[in-house]
């Protein structure tokens, strides 16, 4: 397989409606690269940031190195939080502490913990200490993200010594270990040793063996139309007599696998769209090997320039609407600036409207002050390391550390059910999704981690792509953009920001759930709602302030938004693909079964 680091494989397309007369390729197999004895370095004559806007990378080292010298230099707040500490403790032995659990923390829910006087006092003591420790950091004098670094440690440390986490200080655990004679211990050993062998360590966070993709995950009936080595171009059956004249291209995150779009029969926005009578297409991008450690934002750009192409010949659509989340978001916003680039001499536009999702294009003002960015940045950073020496950032590596990062969600909750309580974990399909990882190329993970350093896209020509310098100002079509109340990583007042970053109208939007669940948000929850706002704002202060609130889920809002911005409908095609692009297999395609 070729390893270019800005070339995608070479197809013969034709242009939109040239390509009847050419005889239809043959299908041919998932090309699958053989590991090289050495990594190909990435390419580094076509730099993807302007040199002046690199900025050195900060360390976690030097960020806890500058907490102790703090620490140090002020002994009187040092001794200060200590005294505080030892009187709290004081308070917890004598039981007059009133320090209870934050709203939310699940590890102290058993009667246990408010019933009797050891374990009242041995939660109090550890919360106390916890919270002495943060207020500490607070206290000495910290930059914004030094600061944010060392509550990061001090929590990971605090989470880590939970007593829930042990046998003896875990009374459900204990109680289960009686009822059971011990037969949940020998459980949780076995299953500690197989997540050892087969997780990397970490506890296991669902049972993989109830779910398959094309089993019952990703199971919207769909063909492959168009292969290259870096993609596979999957279009789904219409299942309406008549679809919208605008077709909507969706492009994934690179850091996992597609099928978030497609997870289950009513969980799944991809059917919602094509039962909303949409012509939808999506990306299903390689899982890439060291022999692809070149392979960097340009690549995957170019790339899908070549999959737009056959999307437009495949249904005679001038215009596409584009549909980008988190990382892949980014790629789509590239994409879409180095179209508006080449535009200006071409005088063809392909895109009618940008969709974005859950993704962050502009950092300043919130990189230092939204634990959620920067622990998306550190997780980013942490992982620098690994991806050197082997060409590419594993997804379990790259997954160990975001769970670091949230230790009491998704490591400790899975230690207790798993290995004290000898449970196996649930069957859910967004944590199958999660823990069927893809890797991410040395030159991608290097160029994501650059752009978001350099904040690189806020600046026109900031970003290089193809030779072509963007500037996101100059796309013009309208977009939506979607954020998540809750989100821990992509911090909805950072995606806020796109809205002044890019031309044409923008449509914001706020969800109340997360990162994930703001995508995977189907009808029919009754916690899920959303707040729009018509009027004039450019704040997020200002959005919330004139806000109005909707009960359900968004997609009805953006099928509504995208049909209004569509073409003429148009009578539902008898079959995927064209002659220049007939079907090459069914969906969910081959690359999606390639193992992280």
């Amino acid at each position: 397989m070729k390893t270019a680091a800005t070339t995608p494989a070479k197809r013969k397309t034709g242009a939109a409606g040239k390509g009847a007369a050419r005889k239809p390729a043959a299908p041919k197999a998932p090309a699958r690269a053989k590991a090289p004895a050495r990594p190909q370095p990435p390419a580094a004559d076509a730099p993807l940031v302007r040199a002046d806007l690199k900025r050195p990378p900060a360390r976690l080292s030097k960020s806890l190195a500058a907490f102790a010298g703090a620490a140090l230099k002020n002994p009187r707040k040092t001794l200060g939080g200590l005294g505080r500490a030892a009187g709290e403790l004081v308070q917890v032995v004598r039981g007059k502490s009133t320090v209870a659990p934050a709203p939310g923390d699940k590890r102290y829910d058993d009667p246990a913990f408010r019933d009797n006087a050891v374990y009242r006092r041995l939660m109090q003591g550890h919360l106390a200490l916890a919270r002495q420790t943060h207020q500490l950091a607070s206290e000495l004098g910290l930059s914004p993200r030094d600061e944010a670094r060392a509550k990061m440690a001090l929590g990971m440390v605090a989470d880590t010594l939970a007593p829930t986490n042990t046998l003896l200080g875990n009374p459900a655990a204990l109680k289960r270990t009686l009822d059971t004679g011990g037969r949940n211990l020998v459980t949780g050993v076995a299953q500690l040793v197989e997540d050892w062998r087969r997780n990397g360590g970490l506890p296991s966070s669902v049972d993989v063996s109830k779910f398959k993709v094309g089993g019952n995950l990703a199971m919207t009936p769909g063909d492959v139309v168009f292969r290259s080595e870096q993609l596979e171009l999957i279009q789904y059956r219409p299942q309406t007599a008549t679809v919208h004249g605008t077709p909507l291209f969706i492009v994934p995150p690179q850091i996992n696998k597609y099928y978030v779009w497609d997870l289950a029969p009513g969980r799944s926005l991809i059917e919602f769209l094509v039962q909303q009578g949409f012509p939808v297409f999506v990306v299903s991008w390689f899982n890439p090997t060291a022999a692809q450690a070149a392979w960097g934002l340009e690549t995957y750009v170019l790339a899908l320039e070549e999959a737009m192409r056959a999307t437009r010949s495949i249904t005679r659509s001038p215009q596409l609407h584009v549909l980008g989340a988190c990382s892949g978001g980014i790629t789509s916003a590239a994409l879409l600036g180095h179209l508006a680039a080449k535009q200006r001499k071409a005088g063809s536009d392909w895109v009618r409207s940008l969709t974005l999702l859950v993704s962050i294009l502009d950092i300043d003002g919130i990189a230092d002050s939204s634990m959620g960015l920067f622990a998306h940045l550190e997780t980013l950073d942490l992982a620098r390391t690994l991806t050197g020496a082997r060409g590419v950032l594993e997804g379990k590596d790259l997954a160990k550390v975001f769970a670091w990062l949230r230790p009491n969600e998704l490591i400790f909750n899975y230690w207790v059910n798993n290995y004290l309580l000898g449970q196996k974990p649930a069957a859910f399909d967004v944590l199958y999704w999660n823990a069927d990882t893809t890797r991410l190329p040395a030159r991608l993970h290097a160029d994501f981690l650059e752009l978001l350093e350099s904040n690189a896209f806020t600046q026109p020509g900031g970003v290089t792509i193809a030779g072509r310098p963007l500037n996101l100002r100059d796309i013009h079509c309208d977009s939506y953009i979607l954020a998540g109340r809750t989100d821990h990583i992509t911090p909805w007042d950072g995606c806020y920001r796109t809205r002044s970053l890019l031309g044409g109208q923008s449509e914001f939007v706020l969800s109340s759930s997360g990162h994930v669940q703001s995508i995977v948000n189907p009808p029919g929850n009754r916690k899920a709602s959303f707040l729009t706002n018509s009027g004039v704002h450019d704040s997020p202060a200002a959005f919330e302030l004139g806000a109005t609130a909707h009960e359900g889920t968004w997609w009805p809002h953006l099928a509504q938004w995208l049909a209004a911005r569509s073409d003429a409908d148009k009578r539902a095609p008898r079959q995927a693909g064209s002659r220049a692009h007939p079907p090459l297999c069914a969906a969910p395609g081959t690359y999606v079964t390639l193992r992280g």
